[in-house]
């Protein structure tokens, strides 16, 4: 019973075993990611990166099709001249950072969502928004793998300077020169990590890797590396359950991998021992007493 339900899916078909290897690589590499989003407040500026690279995938594709290297090239530019953009505009004008990046993300969803419509089928636009973590291929894969060895070799090299970041910001500013150089290499992380996990689980699902395992760790982990850690484990965990019940259940992939992260939040929110809900009352009670 068991191995029929946990084990054969992934013994027998080749593209289960290709979906897990995905999921664990962006796992290993979106997650630590979304750990530093959520510590340094920006947890929505991530979901406002991930609708920023639509039309740069979807120019890509109105040229070459469903195609990996032009798709992730208009991804990764698109994301990044987003992130530009609205932070000139956050310094040179009035409007506060979070303003200029939700009417970036709006705008670049809207032209990337009619770009998709104009040329390709319903299908298309499905494939481009909610991924085929099912149908991953070899080169895909390379793709996600290098991703995540690259974010991991650049966040030990930067841990440090992005730690002081996330506690105090214009420390690091007056004590080094790294804070600029660290700002920007950390929004290209969290680009590079949103593309590739476009590929898997689509532009409207991607940063629920990042940042749903990263909130739940907050209640199971007190250090920031113990927090990486639990994080990694909620969304390798999360993405083996949530490829089964696709497969048993014939429910869409992506969304069933992140509804499942998203249970285990919920669960960390009532039962997690650091500042969830049943503690915090257990410990107001006992207070009381």
């Amino acid at each position: 019973m068991i191995w029929d339900t946990i084990f054969q899916p992934f013994a027998e078909f080749g593209f289960m075993r290709r979906a897990l290897l995905g999921c664990i690589a962006i796992s290993v590499g979106a997650t630590p990611v979304g750990t530093f989003l959520m510590l340094r407040r920006m947890s929505l500026t991530g979901d406002a990166m991930a609708h920023a690279i639509l039309p740069g995938a979807a120019v890509g594709f109105l040229v070459f099709g469903l195609s990996l290297i032009p798709m992730t090239i208009g991804g990764l530019t698109a994301g990044l001249l987003v992130a530009l953009l609205s932070g000139f505009v956050t310094r040179m004008t009035i409007l506060r950072e979070d303003a200029s990046l939700a009417a970036f993300y709006l705008i670049s969803l809207a032209i990337g969502v009619l770009i998709v419509s104009t040329r390709g089928s319903n299908v298309d636009l499905m494939h481009v928004l909610f991924g085929t973590v099912l149908a991953l291929d070899d080169a895909t894969l390379i793709l996600l793998c290098s991703i995540s060895s690259f974010s991991l070799v650049t966040l030990s090299l930067l841990f440090r300077p992005l730690v002081l970041e996330c506690a105090d910001p214009q420390f690091l500013r007056s004590v080094s020169g790294l804070s600029a150089i660290t700002h920007f290499t950390f929004l290209l992380l969290v680009v590079l990590n949103l593309v590739g996990g476009f590929h898997a689980i689509g532009t409207l699902m991607a940063v629920g890797v990042m940042i749903l395992p990263a909130t739940a760790a907050r209640f199971w982990a007190v250090s920031i590396g113990g927090m990486i850690a639990t994080a990694v484990a909620i969304a390798m965990i999360s993405s083996l359950i949530g490829l089964l019940l696709s497969f048993h259940y014939s429910l869409p992939s992506g969304p069933a991998i992140i509804l499942v992260n998203g249970i285990v939040y919920g669960m960390s929110v009532f039962l997690g021992p650091i500042g969830g809900l049943l503690t915090q009352t257990i410990t107001q009670q006992q207070l009381k007493i």
